[in-house]
């Protein structure tokens, strides 16, 4: 069953599976997702079932081990991607410091980061900067919104010792979708340099809410989360890595995951996939939560029919705010993501705005760079929602 047009009744009982959407008007999902009930019931089952058989024994050892590999498939599926090459982590920014801190800087080279990263990926960028020599630049595809070419941009500021690039799938600031293909192959394309270009995508805004194909796609490096689109348990995502880029990255923290042992129980090598870069204990009970969230989405629709939706709902969003006279949206036409961001044009507190709007059920969020609010939706957003949102905002 899928489509809130042809369906619409499938939706409401679709939507009582998310506690959190009760009473409220959620619009925070490129924050945090709203975790369906299954995903809660699994973590607490997971949880109780550790204590009853006892946390550290070989019957629970056996269970995480199939947790793992079940969670490590349900992954790979979504993202169109081979088992080997996903690595767990905590969250997006632990993915991504795993490729930047992996590969082996020298002095002179260059790394190349759009203007719309996310201010962990900078301040990373900055301190391997600082500890290796490396050039740090960034390229404005922010200009890019509303007229321009992104890939042509990037393009522009590759240099001969341009190591990596990293940009958003989905800029998390303004929604725009970047031609993540036309730009990797704009790098490998580049023939100045003698080194590979490799590509390191925050998919923060990406994974659960656009259809993927990593195999398909070719980026080097793409770390995700499993809290915000895909509306699981915080404290689980991952990183993919390219077959072909394995390579060119070294583990920076290790671990007893990361490495094969001997009969001795001493390291002898690396694990040859992505289990590489994992370091030791993690929470495993929350493992069966995504899984749950996961097959929530499955149970309404395809990765296809889901992003439609989003698009015809964010597109809806974006008529009613571009009507009003107090706000303009920063994009000035229905970008191809859930989040619409726009700006208060009496000149207005953003911060006010948010909080107010809090205190009458709508949860939205500030951002500083542009300073403006966005406002995010899924596939399970609702036109009422939405109506009542802009009621607001009007009034």
């Amino acid at each position: 069953m899928s489509g809130i047009y042809s369906a619409p009744t499938s939706l409401e009982l679709h939507r009582k599976q998310f506690p959190a959407l009760e009473n409220k008007a959620y619009f925070n999902f490129g924050g945090q997702g709203t975790l369906p009930r299954a995903s809660l019931e699994a973590i607490q089952q997971a949880y109780e079932y550790v204590q009853q058989y006892g946390p550290f024994s070989g019957k629970i050892n056996d269970w995480i081990d199939k947790e793992v590999k079940q969670t490590r498939a349900a992954l790979a599926s979504e993202l169109a991607a081979p088992v080997e090459t996903i690595t767990f982590t905590e969250n997006v920014t632990a993915g991504c410091n795993i490729a930047l801190w992996g590969i082996d800087w020298q002095a002179g080279d260059h790394l190349l980061l759009s203007d719309c990263e996310h201010p962990g990926i900078i301040a990373t960028a900055q301190e391997i900067g600082r500890r290796f020599e490396v050039d740090i630049s960034t390229c404005p595809i922010f200009a890019t919104l509303n007229q321009g070419d992104p890939t042509a941009v990037i393009a522009q500021h590759l240099q001969p010792r341009t190591r990596l690039v990293v940009l958003s799938h989905i800029l998390w600031n303004t929604g725009q979708v970047l031609p993540l293909a036309e730009i990797i192959e704009a790098c490998r394309n580049y023939s100045q340099g003698t080194q590979v270009i490799r590509v390191l995508v925050d998919a923060a805004q990406s994974v659960g809410s656009l259809p993927l194909n990593l195999t398909q796609l070719g980026a080097d490096f793409y770390a995700f989360t499993g809290h915000k689109w895909l509306c699981g348990p915080e404290g689980i995502g991952g990183l993919y890595v390219k077959p072909e880029a394995f390579s060119s990255l070294s583990p920076t923290f290790i671990g007893w995951r990361s490495v094969i042992k001997d009969a001795r129980d001493k390291p002898i090598g690396w694990k040859p996939d992505g289990k590489r870069f994992e370091v030791a204990t993690s929470a495993f009970p929350i493992y069966p939560g995504l899984r749950a969230a996961i097959a929530t989405h499955q149970q309404w629709g395809s990765a296809q029919e889901r992003y439609q939706q989003i698009c015809q709902l964010s597109e809806y969003l974006w008529g009613g705010l571009s009507e009003l006279t107090t706000v303009r949206c920063l994009a000035t036409s229905p970008q191809k993501s859930g989040l619409v961001s726009f700006v208060l044009t009496n000149g207005g507190s953003h911060q006010q705005l948010v909080e107010s709007l809090e205190q009458k059920g709508f949860m939205l969020r500030t951002l500083l760079d542009p300073d403006c609010v966005r406002a995010c939706v899924h596939y399970f957003t609702t036109k009422a929602e939405i109506d009542q949102l802009i009621k607001a905002l009007q009034d």
